[in-house]
């Protein structure tokens, strides 16, 4: 995973302070509203709805706005959405395969943004089913480095059920199985070790190994699918090496 996650961080991280703050904000703002509506406001004996908190905290969204929407989606505030989750398939250039989760108030608006993306940068729709299967959700949680080795996160979240760490350069990669996730994040607070999101993820079983070319269109493929903002997360199963991410930064 290790091209892809690190180009995930990374991008992640630009993505806090350039144009497309409002886009992350709002995203992030409807995984708060959805998990309040799921779970309810009760951050305690609600998983979910702390983790989707504790990432929109990391990205500087402020706390009014983090209130409101649990507020929303509670029903204790007026103005909260019927948001439903839709996933679409799809292969990119390179034979990539893609998942686009979608979370949405309009489906019609939803699937019209992804085809009209993935036709304009080189994908083509999938029925549902055929790019799936090459995939499996995951408990994915991003570790900061700070002084820590790998040791160090590999002891604390072992016995929680988690299954490896990757070094993603700047942070570590936790991987579980999903319903594992909740005990493994726990075990990193008990262990006193930060971390900067914690999801439940769709992980390819096989990548793509993509060059310089193939890395830039498939970046601007899933670029263009993130613009929508029906469009909540895209997965897709390529690598890239360092080299290669290196060539695609300058």
């Amino acid at each position: 995973m290790s091209g892809h996650s690190k180009w995930a961080t990374t991008k992640h991280k630009k993505a806090v302070i350039d144009a497309k703050r409002g886009k992350l904000f709002a995203k992030l703002i409807k995984n708060i509203e959805v998990a309040a509506r799921t779970g309810g406001p009760d951050v305690d004996g609600n998983p979910t709805l702390f983790d989707a908190i504790q990432k929109a905290k990391k990205s500087s969204v402020p706390n009014k706005n983090i209130d409101s929407a649990v507020k929303r989606g509670a029903g204790l505030e007026a103005g909260g959405a019927d948001y439903e989750t839709i996933m679409y398939e799809g292969y990119g250039p390179n034979g990539v395969a893609v998942l686009i989760e979608c979370l949405t108030d309009n489906r019609n608006r939803a699937a019209s943004d992804v085809r009209v993306a993935m036709t304009r940068n080189g994908g083509s729709m999938a029925d549902p089913g055929s790019v799936s299967y090459l995939f499996n959700r995951k408990g994915v949680v991003i570790v900061p480095k700070a002084d820590l080795t790998e040791d160090d996160v590999l002891g604390a979240v072992l016995d929680a059920g988690a299954e490896e760490v990757n070094d993603l350069g700047d942070s570590f990669e936790v991987l579980s199985e999903a319903t594992d996730l909740v005990a493994v994040r726990t075990a990193l607070q008990d262990a006193g070790i930060d971390y900067d999101s914690a999801d439940a993820n769709f992980v390819p079983t096989m990548q793509v190994e993509l060059e310089e070319d193939g890395a830039r269109k498939i970046f601007k493929l899933i670029d263009a699918l993130e613009d929508s903002d029906d469009v909540q997360n895209v997965f897709a199963n390529f690598d890239v090496s360092d080299d290669v991410m290196a060539k695609v930064d300058a």
